[in-house]
């Protein structure tokens, strides 16, 4: 008789439970800050009502959403710069529940840009460290989120390249796209973090970056990274902490460089998204 009891005062308790858990899951909400973006920009999504991570899916990707100090969960999808524009949608899951969000990718129009390569240029090549190190470094989507308040830019000087750009090298076919900006800067002028963050790999021309010269990918928490290319010096080391604005080394002529210049890189899940959407936005 006890026995029986018990059993119906448990039923009954995950009876009570129930419909909590059901009205908790009716107050989740899915934001999308912008409906329509170019290629090369990113969806900002955030999910607000639930206590567990939800799922993200975009263009048959998955990308973790990463919890905010205010509980919601959020993440900044990437728009591949060759992503065909059109209609997708967003897809957000949860244990209990499910939503669609309709968004649109329209053209960037960026257009072909003609480099000339001096002779002793034109034949580098990525070597496989730097390709592997890399591409290992903009991988990385560390939880916390290590930055804070508004993006600096990361040197003075003139943008003489922007994001999205399709290149073409001593009149070769187009094989490629720009995957940052270009600084152009006399040679050893300071370059500074945008944001705070942890160095993941600082590389060198000696070590095999021949490609990308003197380089430095600093990991700013959930799935965003940057690259600091064609350094002169790095004055950073890998697992260092740095805060926004510290020297991480110094503009540079090194790897595949027609000049003196800073190329930097935005990375969100390992995609190249457009460093001029952080320059002074805080996200």
């Amino acid at each position: 008789m006890r026995a029986i009891s018990l059993l119906l005062f448990i039923l009954a308790a995950i009876t009570l439970r129930y419909p909590e858990a059901q009205a908790y899951d009716e107050t989740l909400q899915v934001d999308v800050r912008e409906s329509e973006r170019q290629q090369g920009q990113f969806f900002n999504v955030s999910v607000t009502g639930s206590s567990g991570q939800p799922t993200l899916w975009f263009m048959e990707r998955s990308f973790a959403m990463f919890r905010q100090p205010d509980s919601s969960w959020r993440a900044l999808v990437p728009v591949e710069n060759l992503t065909n524009p059109g209609s997708y949608a967003i897809l957000v899951r949860t244990a209990s529940f499910e939503q669609k969000i309709p968004v649109r990718v329209t053209p960037n129009n960026r257009k072909i840009q003609h480099i000339r390569l001096d002779p002793t240029k034109k034949g580098i090549r990525a070597t496989e460290t730097e390709k592997t190190r890399i591409k290992t470094a903009l991988q990385i989507q560390t939880h916390e989120k290590l930055h804070s308040g508004v993006f600096l830019r990361p040197a003075p000087g003139r943008v003489s390249s922007l994001f999205g750009l399709k290149r073409s090298y001593n009149g070769g076919p187009v094989t490629s796209y720009h995957k940052g900006i270009d600084i152009s800067a006399p040679q050893g002028t300071p370059v500074r973090s945008t944001a705070a963050g942890r160095v993941v790999l600082a590389g060198t021309v000696a070590e095999g970056f021949h490609l990308h010269g003197n380089t430095v990918v600093i990991d700013h928490g959930q799935g965003l990274t940057a690259i600091y290319m064609h350094l002169h010096t790095i004055a950073v080391k890998e697992e260092q902490i740095i805060d926004k604005g510290v020297v991480i080394g110094t503009v540079g002529h090194t790897g595949i460089s027609t000049a003196p210049h800073l190329h930097w890189g935005t990375y969100l899940y390992g995609t190249s998204v457009d460093p001029l959407l952080f320059l002074g936005r805080e996200y």
